[in-house]
């Protein structure tokens, strides 16, 4: 038979001053245990210092994102700021432009001269803005990048404006010029009453009718007479029927005569202003009595002053 086998066990001694020592028995696997306990302690310790380290650098990844995320947060705000701003500068720009170019189309108009159209009712694509020569109309939420050429093209709008309004100023003047030289409106302030139409009427000084080349305008004896439209004093003094006159000169084929008069406050050469003093109203001349006789030459010939007064 072969010999009987016994488990494997450790002994430890333990030994204390001044005592008896103690003996333990342990067996064999109880000390493996413990070291392969020892080895799972470390194995996890190990294991929870990686991922506490794995977490902080993601805490601090994220802290850093967090950052970047509020400064662009910021740059974001301030850039819309911005376009807020540029939309508004750029809007209120094209209203301007759209006034101004308005009227210089209403000064044109009045030159004689066609209108123009240079601010776009509808703007091409952002792409295609800067060949055609316009850029899309601002909007609150353009780009900064069209917000900036609309404003750049308002800029050359503003400029081509100020071209067309130097091309209309000498035609405007001139256009002014003839309009303050044309006669028009009542030779007497206040109510006038007409006395005598142009045309042919009945003679009144005799029998049959006679051309009447002027209007009649019934007022007290010494009413100021004023002059209808800029121009210079050609006659002044006596002209024969219509007694004490002045004739004025308007240019652009314009004359007016205010004849009857009982006094002269001008002289020949004299340049007058619309509505300056030519004299006073009288019965100088052929005449049945207190009043004004008012005619309008065009290019030489006499034409009815009713066409003139309103």
């Amino acid at each position: 038979m072969s010999p009987r086998r016994h488990p494997v066990r450790y002994t430890l001694w333990l030994a204390r001053t001044g005592s008896a020592p103690r003996t333990f028995s342990l067996p064999a696997w109880v000390p493996l245990a413990v070291v392969v306990l020892l080895l799972g302690w470390s194995g996890l310790n190990l294991w929870l210092w990686q991922r506490t380290a794995e977490m902080r650098h993601l805490q601090l990844q994220l802290l850093r994102l967090s950052e970047q995320a509020r400064s662009l947060n910021n740059q974001l705000a301030l850039e819309r700021e911005r376009n807020n701003a540029l939309s508004q500068d750029a809007q209120s720009l094209f209203k301007q432009l759209q006034v101004l170019e308005q009227e210089i189309n209403t000064l044109r108009e009045r030159a004689g001269m066609p209108k123009i159209k240079l601010v776009p009712t509808r703007s091409p694509a952002p792409d295609r803005a800067k060949e055609r020569g316009a850029v899309p109309e601002p909007a609150g939420g353009a780009g900064t990048a069209s917000l900036e050429n609309a404003l750049e093209y308002a800029g050359q709008q503003i400029e081509a404006l100020s071209q067309k309004l130097s091309e209309v100023s000498p035609a405007l003047q001139e256009t002014l010029r003839r309009e303050a030289a044309m006669p028009y409106g009542y030779p007497i302030r206040g109510l006038a009453r007409i006395t005598s139409h142009f045309g042919y009427r009945r003679n009144p000084f005799g029998w049959g009718f006679e051309f009447h080349n002027g209007i009649d305008f019934s007022a007290a004896y010494g009413t100021p007479v004023r002059v209808t439209g800029a121009g210079v004093v050609v006659e002044a003094g006596w002209k024969g029927p219509y007694g004490l006159a002045v004739v004025v000169d308007h240019g652009y084929g314009y004359r007016t005569l205010y004849g009857h008069l009982s006094s002269i406050s001008v002289r020949v050469g004299q340049r007058l202003e619309r509505g300056a003093r030519v004299g006073t109203v009288g019965s100088t001349g052929r005449s049945t009595g207190p009043h004004l006789h008012y005619t309008v030459f065009r290019r030489g010939s006499e034409v009815n002053p009713l066409g003139y007064l309103d």
